[in-house]
């Protein structure tokens, strides 16, 4: 199965980190450490092999992948030695990368991106394209009555004015494309009922939403130890430090604001109430694409003596959530082969907010995704 990954964001750490990633794999230069999708479990689940990948995608940034990619290889991101023997594979990803159209509205762009899409399928010969969102984040959209109809939301489209955020403007494109969406975000994405309509009427899966990658992984690993052994979760609070074109991002409040609200759900989720605490996330240029993040956890046992958990994480934001990227666009791509529609809520495993299942327990979700892969896998 010969499978696109358009990229919206395709020139930012994340995007690069997978574009360099997948030439090495190809080239048998690194190992698959960090791709689910190449764990045993997926090994007759029927996802397009690494091979069949072809990237495009969109940006705003016109800077050359080869220049972000030396950025990232001296940042030690991504393997500097990588980055040279790569240079061929990324120019040739180069050719596929586009500017983010404009137009006089919403619908004009729509139109566009979906032209761009319509033209990479075509001429790479792509038997399902799927786009994945890892830009920017963006603050979450005030409600709109055109969100909640599709028939609304087009005659909206037409006129002047902001009627859908960024994330869900390419959403619609790539439904109306016939392309599956996966959202790597906190931002809206196609998380609007009138989306989730046009996502049934064109027959095509989406995913998302905010990769699950560092701090709120260990959160969904660890809550359900505490429910499962039922003590009491007093105060759960983390403090985020990060840096690169992601921290200066959340260092805006909008930003900010919807990133934190993702972080904490699985905590209410999982536990079943809302423990005390704080999650903060604080921009620090000097850290580069790494970031650290500590939590403090009090909980009370038996007669209500009190303890406490600290832990600490200090990780590499692109390198974690690279292979993660690849990983659901194989997996999103099987789906849409196999015919499925709609939210894809078995892929919760790998998201902080997924669509469709309020499940929020690591090893729950671990056990529906293998299930997913399975049903994936050809009679």
């Amino acid at each position: 199965m010969r499978t696109g990954v358009w990229l919206v964001g395709a020139r930012g750490s994340v995007g690069v980190t997978a574009i360099v990633g997948l030439s090495a794999l190809r080239a048998g230069l690194a190992e698959t450490i960090g791709c689910v999708t190449e764990l045993p479990h997926f090994r007759e689940a029927g996802i397009p092999p690494l091979d069949a990948l072809v990237v495009g995608g969109h940006d705003i940034v016109d800077t050359p992948l080869q220049k972000r990619a030396e950025e990232l290889g001296a940042a030690g991101v991504v393997p500097a030695d990588l980055v040279s023997a790569m240079s061929a594979e990324i120019a040739e990803v180069e050719t596929d990368i586009r500017p983010l159209p404009g137009g006089a509205t919403q619908a004009d762009i729509a139109e566009a991106v979906m032209a761009d899409l319509t033209e990479f399928r075509n001429r790479r010969a792509l038997d399902e394209l799927v786009v994945v969102n890892v830009a920017s984040t963006e603050p979450q959209a005030p409600g709109d009555p055109a969100h909640d109809d599709l028939d609304t939301l087009r005659a909206a489209l037409r006129q002047s004015g902001e009627v859908l955020p960024p994330s869900s403007l390419i959403a619609y494109a790539a439904f109306e494309a016939g392309c599956s969406f996966v959202d790597f975000t906190p931002s809206t994405g196609a998380r609007l009922p009138a989306l989730d309509s046009l996502a049934r009427e064109r027959r095509v899966p989406y995913a998302g939403s905010d990769g699950k990658t560092g701090e709120t992984l260990v959160r969904s690993a660890l809550a359900p130890m505490f429910a499962q052994r039922n003590l009491r979760v007093n105060s759960w609070s983390g403090t985020n430090l990060l840096g690169g074109g992601d921290g200066a991002r959340l260092a805006e409040p909008g930003a900010n604001a919807a990133k934190t609200q993702s972080k904490s759900k699985v905590l209410e989720s999982v536990l079943g109430y809302r423990p005390q605490g704080v999650t903060r996330i604080d921009f620090v240029e000097e850290l580069g694409d790494f970031k650290t993040a500590w939590d403090l956890i009090s909980f009370s046992g038996f007669l209500g003596t009190r303890m406490r958990m600290e832990l600490t994480w200090h990780g590499c934001d692109s390198a974690l959530a690279a292979p993660l990227v690849l990983d659901l666009a194989r997996l999103t791509a099987a789906a849409q082969h196999a015919g499925r529609v709609g939210p894809l809520g078995e892929l919760g495993f790998f998201f902080k907010d997924p669509v469709g299942t309020a499940e929020a327990s690591l090893a729950d979700q671990w056990a529906g995704l293998i299930e997913f892969a399975t049903g994936l896998a050809p009679a």
